[in-house]
């Protein structure tokens, strides 16, 4: 019978160790599956969108531009007084960083567009379009309203990845103009048309002094 006892106490040891063996096993197993999945997401979190890079990027650029860490080269030209305007190309040892066309059609419009460079291709385009108009007043003070808009195009690889617009208008003598800069944008289709216009810069990449049409 103390045999017997015996018997049955060594089995029921070794089923108990057995089980804290493959609880244990399992356990080490759940945690390693945790931990790699927590492993990807933080990876995730890690990876830049490549719109967040390209605000990065266009910063760096920004401020090589004004604190006037960049060489210059410019142009203008006048197509038969219907368009006319300045081309300004910002380079370092690097090579090209910024194109800044401005440029104005007849009296009532007028656009500047900068093309932020990077390894020849362009990876930002901020262009700022302005018409304006008489808006009431009196001869001797005209009030006039400038309608705005912003437009700021993220390029990879040649093609628009995202394109946002923002609008707003300013009127002269009043107070109460809205804060560009806490108004939202709005995601829009994208164009070709700047990139088109970016091409025939870069084609007159060479120019100087003034020149005709483009």
């Amino acid at each position: 019978m103390r045999t017997l006892f015996l018997i049955i106490c060594f089995l029921t040891f070794f089923s108990c160790k057995k089980e804290n063996n493959q609880n244990t096993s399992k356990n080490s197993t759940s945690s390693d599956n945790s931990v790699s999945s927590q492993t990807k997401v933080d990876s995730v979190k890690n990876e830049s969108s490549p719109v967040e890079e390209i605000k990065k990027e266009y910063g760096k650029f920004q401020g090589l531009l004004i604190t006037k860490k960049l060489d210059s080269v410019k142009f203008e030209y006048d197509c038969n007084g219907e368009r006319s305007g300045k081309v300004a190309f910002y380079s370092d040892k690097e090579g090209l960083k910024i194109i800044q066309h401005s440029y104005a059609e007849y009296c009532h419009f007028s656009s500047v567009e900068n093309y932020y460079v990077k390894n020849n291709k362009p990876f930002f385009i901020f262009k700022e379009d302005v018409s304006w108009n008489f808006d009431g007043g009196t001869p001797e003070k005209p009030i006039t309203k400038d309608d705005i808009t912003e437009q700021r195009i993220y390029l990879q690889n040649n093609k628009a990845i995202k394109c946002l617009e923002k609008n707003y208008s300013i009127r002269s003598g009043n107070s109460h103009n809205p804060n560009p800069q806490k108004i939202a944008n709005k995601e829009v289709n994208c164009s070709e048309e700047e990139l088109k216009t970016y091409q025939l810069l870069m084609k007159n990449k060479e120019k100087r002094g003034k020149i005709q049409c483009l």
